[in-house]
């Protein structure tokens, strides 16, 4: 089973930027739609963007679109959210998680999650 790798997260300000990474322990990560999602305590975990194998596909929950973006580099076996415009409501943990179909849109489809980054937004 592939393992992930999240990194990137970090504490920062309003309206300053992050930019998450996310990689494989093993196994390439090409072959696969990503996606990423965010967790915050006592929440379920929210499916806020996903790329398909080519990374010319993307979707993204509402409250993220138009500050985040999603992009994959398969030589490197990489995955990266940036984001950018960060709010205070961004604070959580960040997970990537790979589909185990070619559906890149539909969270039930994502598996196979990282430990998760920390992401705090300060007002």
């Amino acid at each position: 089973q592939v393992q992930l790798v999240e990194s990137g997260g970090g504490l920062v300000q309003a309206g300053d930027s992050l930019r998450l990474s996310c990689t494989a322990s093993s196994r390439t990560l090409s072959n696969y739609p990503m996606g990423w999602f965010r967790q915050t305590p006592g929440k379920e975990r929210d499916f806020i963007a996903g790329i398909s194998v080519s990374g010319g596909f993307t979707y993204y929950l509402d409250s993220v679109k138009g500050r985040f973006t999603i992009s994959r580099d398969n030589a490197k076996n990489t995955v990266y959210l940036q984001m950018n415009s960060l709010k205070p409501e961004d604070t959580a943990i960040y997970y990537c998680a790979k589909s185990r179909t070619l559906n890149f849109r539909l969270a039930r489809d994502f598996h196979s999650w990282g430990q998760g980054t920390q992401v705090t937004v300060s007002s």
